[in-house]
């Protein structure tokens, strides 16, 4: 194996394929490229690939299928003459309960993300059609699965167990909690790797909170599936399971009709009636009481979740926003803390209202609660973790 690996980071939607490539060493990741494939299966599809804050690619075709789309960013990659990836990783978001540690892909793997789709049946599909595709394309290519459940296999028993029948812990019915590569790039981010108890909140289209001391995840927002916790773009969040059994029993919907209610039409889509996407909430809100109210209940959900994880962390030296919202909705951010003075938590409004791509700190001089903000970067994980199992298999 040559001392520096060429890893290409895929992470598979839908309609859409965003990857990036790095080339890898035993100490360091250097991104030479990122970019995506948006509208797969439409007509007019695009490719564009960024090098370097310089848009280097973009061009519109149609994809028909992810395998399209795949061979298109390899020609891509040839004309930049840019090498030939050494091995592929993959965001997965649920293993199930028998994946929860990053590993090599194989038939087996494949096989039980298929049993493991009721755990994430937003993601999966799309992630093992993109797994697929690479073999297609390129079957000698090693292939890495990075879990988004993996960071939280640390969680301690009474805050993973559901209070169900027994058995059904045996059987895999538990909180797994997600958006773990971005929490492990956070807490890698840190000047202490989160020994101090702090809480990461990764705002985005989805939605969570975490928990971190001592290195380790005490405990998350979202549960068995990405649906619950936060109030999220189309997902609900948490709900009374009286809610769920009212609409099967009195207003007839299908456990189908009943999945895309929750992953599709709740959340801030349910509640403004007009969009999902924060930023445009933030821009309607003046004109549209509506959109004010989701994006209310928005931060009401984020500081009342907050509020409980204080309570498990036995108190708080920081907080973090990450994510799309978190990172570029200052609106957001100060409707989330200003309430939350008595918990030691002050922004710096003129700190806070900057536009910032890099990591900073916006709450004031005194504040007893550290507040950052710190652009993710979730590829980054995949390719340490896909260039480490891609090291470790040469041994």
């Amino acid at each position: 194996m040559a001392a520096v690996s060429w890893i290409l980071t895929l992470n598979s939607g839908s309609s859409s394929l965003k990857f990036a490539l790095y080339r890898c060493t035993g100490e360091t990741e250097v991104q030479e490229l990122h970019g995506a494939v948006e509208r797969i299966g439409q007509t007019a599809g695009r490719l564009w690939i960024e090098r370097e804050g310089q848009r280097v690619r973009d061009q519109v075709q149609g994809f028909a299928l992810a395998k399209d789309a795949l061979r298109a960013v390899l020609e891509a990659l040839t004309a930049l003459d840019l090498a030939h990836p050494d091995a592929v990783g993959h965001r997965i978001v649920s293993g199930g309960p028998q994946h929860q540690e990053h590993c090599r892909i194989d038939a087996k793997l494949v096989q039980d993300l298929r049993r493991a789709l009721p755990f994430a049946p937003l993601h999966l599909p799309a992630e093992i059609a993109g797994i697929e595709a690479v073999q297609d394309l390129w079957p000698q290519l090693p292939q890495v699965a990075c879990f988004d459940t993996a960071f939280h296999r640390t969680l301690p028993e009474m805050a993973a167990r559901l209070p169900l029948l027994r058995e059904f812990w045996q059987e895999g019915i538990r909180k797994y909690g997600f958006h773990g590569l971005s929490y492990e790039y956070i807490v890698s981010a840190l000047p202490d790797h989160g020994q101090a108890p702090t809480i990461i909140a990764h705002l985005g289209n989805g939605a969570s909170l975490a928990a971190i001391c001592d290195g380790r995840c005490q405990d998350t927002t979202m549960g068995l599936t990405p649906t619950g916790g936060l109030v999220m773009g189309t997902r609900s969040g948490d709900l009374d399971p009286g809610v769920l059994l009212y609409l099967l029993a009195e207003k007839g919907y299908t456990t189908k009709r009943l999945e895309h209610l929750l992953n599709h039409q709740s959340g801030l889509l349910g509640v403004s009636a007009c969009s999902g996407d924060m930023e445009e909430l933030l821009r309607a809100r003046e004109r549209n009481p509506q959109a004010q109210e989701a994006i209310a209940l928005f931060a009401y959900s984020a500081r009342k979740h907050i509020g409980s994880l204080v309570a498990v962390l036995g108190g708080l030296r920081r907080l973090v926003f990450t994510g799309g919202i978190g990172e570029h909705a200052s609106a957001v951010r100060w409707a989330i803390c200003r309430p939350l003075e008595s918990l030691g938590i002050r922004l710096d409004a003129d700190a806070n209202a900057a536009a910032s791509s890099t990591a900073r700190r916006i709450s004031t001089a005194d504040s007893p609660v550290e507040v950052l903000v710190i652009p993710t970067d979730e590829d980054r994980s995949i390719a340490r973790h896909t260039h480490r199992l891609l090291i470790e298999a040469s041994t």
